[in-house]
């Protein structure tokens, strides 16, 4: 079976976006200091039809979490914040189904993605994701809501945090819903570059 995996960028004080975020500040402006060392990757380029880009161990790992990602779920906060900023061909090039209250048509992109509004629950997107799938794995993308009622409820398989070298001081903290009696990880590998460090665990069931 397909796993369930979290792959999140998080600042070394704990924080995944600033204060304030929404679609007119996405990401509470952090995204530069948070994940600043993926923009000049070449898979990153390529993704959003750029030339040219760096390779090493951290384009190797990005590439990696693409292809192994049949599906993608997001909360509806993380939806609102990257339809005023992703590029017309969304880098994602799978189904992605976005958790919300309201009601909505599906939204196809060029290059291969379609969003999804799934209005009751993260078991029935998590189905749909599984269907979408196929044999890759479903990646819980965000934002930390999402990914805390997800690891709440014994749906995830693995995290992959990709730990930047800075402080945002306030804002939204990865775990801050996260309760602790629910979550079990056990290291599995670290990768440390100039810019990042990523650590992988798997979710002890």
């Amino acid at each position: 079976m397909s796993k369930v995996f979290v792959d999140v960028g998080m600042s070394l004080d704990g924080f995944i976006a600033g204060p304030n975020a929404g679609p007119d500040n996405p990401m509470g402006g952090a995204s530069p200091r948070i994940h600043g060392w993926i923009f000049p990757l070449a898979t990153f380029h390529e993704r959003l039809g750029w030339p040219g880009g760096a390779t090493g161990p951290d384009d190797d790992l990005v590439k990696e979490v693409f292809a192994r990602s049949g599906a993608n779920i997001m909360g509806r906060r993380m939806f609102d914040e990257g339809e005023v900023a992703w590029p017309e061909n969304a880098p994602f090039r799978t189904s992605v189904f976005v958790l919300t209250h309201k009601p909505r048509d599906p939204w196809p992109r060029p290059g291969g993605t379609t969003f999804y509004f799934v209005t009751d629950g993260i078991e029935s997107a998590l189905e749909q994701a599984r269907e979408a799938a196929g044999d890759l794995d479903i990646r819980i993308s965000g934002g930390a809501a999402t990914i805390a009622q997800y690891l709440n409820a014994g749906l995830v398989d693995e995290m992959m945090i990709h730990v930047a070298p800075v402080l945002v001081g306030e804002g939204i903290r990865l775990f801050d819903n996260v309760s602790p009696d629910k979550l079990t990880l056990e290291p599995t590998g670290t990768i440390a570059s100039e810019n990042v460090t990523h650590l992988a665990f798997s979710v002890a069931k």
